[in-house]
């Protein structure tokens, strides 16, 4: 994963006065401020809040509400592991189950090292399942091991 500059007040000042004007502009300026330093920091939540006249707590619950916001930094390396209904068919679930068991990797939890693994739903590989998304890069025909060894690779490059 490309690195993301550190959170910066004045900068996300500027990125929020930018998007104030537009109707319903919460979602676009924390998509923004995502895009910008990798994650929505806690400062900008009274910053937005000012901006568009709301309270702190709507704001915060738009963050919260919304799975795709991060409120700290991001890993290096985010492995989204699909579990669709064709994934799970060839065994996403007892791959999940293993990853946690013998591995110590709980998706959706905490980070592995500098690796995090999420649970999405259809990446559109469906014949080549399980399969997951690796820093963008599709791979299909994914196993725990395979997981695992993509979490322990980013550990030692860290």
């Amino acid at each position: 994963m490309a690195g993301y500059p550190v959170w910066n007040q004045e900068a996300a000042r500027s990125i929020i006065a930018g998007l104030a004007h537009l109707e319903g502009a919460t979602l676009p300026i924390l998509h923004a401020l995502q895009d910008e330093f990798g994650h929505v920091d806690p400062q900008a939540v009274p910053l937005i809040a000012e901006a568009l006249n709301l309270s702190r707590a709507e704001v915060h619950g738009a963050i919260t509400f919304y799975h795709d916001f991060r409120t700290a930094p991001p890993p290096r390396r985010v492995i989204k592991l699909c579990r669709a209904e064709a994934c799970q068919s060839l065994g996403c679930e007892a791959m999940v189950e293993e990853l946690a068991e013998t591995h110590g990797i709980v998706v959706d939890g905490e980070p592995a090292g500098d690796a995090v693994v999420e649970t999405v739903y259809c990446l559109g590989n469906c014949a080549l399942g399980p399969s997951a998304l690796v820093d963008g890069e599709l791979i299909g025909r994914v196993d725990a091991a395979r997981i695992a060894g993509l979490c322990q690779q980013e550990r030692a490059q860290s």
